[in-house]
């Protein structure tokens, strides 16, 4: 192909054209000779991302950062010259195997990486730009600064720096931003030419979460400690504003360092990805939903058959076998966390009712948190089940629900009313809320009454802070492997200030 430049001004070193849709690339030797190349002729293309955006907390403490990498590879095949250089490279290099990329050389048809992802200092890239048979590239890789902090969340990045898990994975073409693309030719003698594209300016964009970095430092150590207190297999937390659903912290332990993702097996956010049968802590939704539709009181009684109630040929007994309750109001029944109660106040309510306040709760479908994996739950989708199934489900039995689900489903207690849903974006204009009513406000004035005499009075005694009213409800529910066999037990409390 003859090109013919008649008048030309460049500021650039090379040029990419599109001539009768094929690609071609020009580099600019002088005014008067360019040497131009197809894409037959070239022998290898990549993506650099210069700086991928960063995530920040609510303070704009760093959670990502980027720091400064490097890639070396050769294109040389036969070339007697690159054993030689390989061994230079070694000493500047001492990670380096020569024996085993020169193996690799050999089975190659394009070009070799030699090493990938290295931190290296000044002199020794300018040690290694001497090297004629050796290629370098500069590229920005992923640091975790906080190691194991928020690390499920967070998510990690892969090697060619592409979100691969968390928060990573869910906003990755926001913090990618727009690549430049590199490619490689031979010239006449088989050197590598290397040319750039243009940049596109799609800069990369910084994230900021709503997580406060102290308070998940905190959440962290409080969690690790009670799961080794108590020898449990793991455990996960979280903290959210009720009024704006942002999500101030969240765990699981054990967690990891994302740094290093393959050296773990716990990379997974459970707190929004496994369900589990919530127990106690759900009867507190079976009650808000007959007080909003006006079928109990707080100081309605109901009998609790002295621990010990038949329903079909079935017993539904109380979770402590000490407890012989007979008459309990409405509050009693949640303050001592009686079965029996909570099973009779949902007969008198019926599952069309009780369903229609767990779906306005989000039970039994996704809460919209922006960490990928969030699972739906298990909720029963029947427009009406067995006495027994019912009696069940009232005290969070034959149900399951996330951490995240469960948490969310106390925010209407806390803040009047409104479920809010859960954010893991800081939320700098209160109007982008996103919030419904769903209880009236006398209603969650009453819960939360309640929810404060099971602290003080019932079964929640040590969640009491001191110079603090605390309202919340315990759980401890018996851990199912999901075919009704049911074996050791998750215990739980969700707990709120009383204003």
């Amino acid at each position: 192909m003859k090109l013919k430049i008649t008048s030309i001004f460049i500021l650039l070193s090379c040029l990419f054209v599109t001539v009768l849709g094929k690609a071609l690339y020009i580099q600019v030797v002088n005014r008067d000779k360019l040497i131009a190349y197809s894409d037959s002729q070239m022998v290898r293309k990549t993506k650099i991302y210069p700086k991928r955006g960063y995530i920040l907390d609510r303070n704009l403490n760093p959670l990502a950062i980027n720091i400064q990498t490097f890639n070396l590879f050769t294109f040389v095949k036969k070339e007697h010259n690159l054993k030689k250089e390989l061994k230079q490279l070694k000493k500047v290099v001492p990670s380096i195997d020569v024996e085993k990329i020169t193996r690799q050389i050999k089975r190659r048809k394009k070009f070799t990486w030699i090493k990938r992802e290295i931190e290296l200092t000044k002199e020794q890239v300018a040690s290694i730009k001497k090297f004629k048979s050796i290629s370098i590239e500069a590229r920005s890789s992923r640091f975790y600064p906080n190691h194991e902090l928020l690390s499920q969340t967070l998510g990690f990045v892969g090697i060619d720096n592409d979100g691969l898990a968390g928060i990573e994975y869910e906003f990755n073409d926001k913090l990618q931003g727009e690549p430049e693309i590199y490619k490689y030719f031979r010239d006449a003698k088989g050197r590598p030419i290397k040319f750039k594209s243009a940049n596109l300016d799609k800069r990369a964009e910084d994230i900021t979460l709503s997580i406060d970095k102290d308070i998940q430092a905190s959440l962290e150590e409080y969690l690790k400690e009670g799961v080794e207190k108590h020898e449990a297999l793991r455990g996960g937390a979280a903290v959210m504003d009720a009024t704006t659903g942002e999500i101030w912290a969240i765990a699981n332990y054990p967690a990891y360092d994302p740094n290093f993702p393959r050296r773990s097996k716990n990379k997974k956010l459970s707190f929004i990805s496994d369900p589990f049968e919530p127990g106690s802590a759900f009867k507190t939704l079976t009650v808000a939903s007959a007080i909003e539709h006006h079928i109990v009181r707080e100081d309605t009684n109901y009998f609790c058959e002295r621990g010990k109630f038949r329903v079909g040929n079935h017993y539904i007994t109380e979770s402590d076998n000490k407890h012989v309750f007979e008459w309990l109001s409405v509050k009693d029944i949640l303050k001592y966390s009686s079965n029996i109660g909570t099973t009779k106040i949902a007969f008198d309510l019926t599952y069309p009712s009780l369903k229609k306040t767990l779906a306005d709760f989000s039970i039994g479908k996704k809460t919209g948190f922006e960490v990928p994996g969030e699972s739906r739950g298990i909720l029963d989708s029947k427009k009406n089940i067995s006495p027994l199934r019912l009696s069940n489900i009232s005290f969070g039995q034959g149900v399951a629900t996330t951490g995240i689900q469960m948490l969310a489903s106390y925010g209407p207690f806390a803040n009047g009313g409104y479920y809010v849903q859960p954010t893991i974006l800081k939320i700098t204009d209160a109007h982008k809320t996103k919030s419904k009513r769903v209880i009236r406000k006398e209603t969650a004035s009453k819960i939360t009454e309640m929810l404060n005499l099971a602290v003080n009075e019932g079964t929640g005694g040590n969640a009491k802070v001191k110079h603090f009213e605390i309202a919340g409800k315990t759980s401890t529910a018996q851990r199912s492997n999901g075919q009704g066999v049911y074996s050791g037990y998750i215990s739980g409390f969700i707990g709120y200030p009383v204003n």
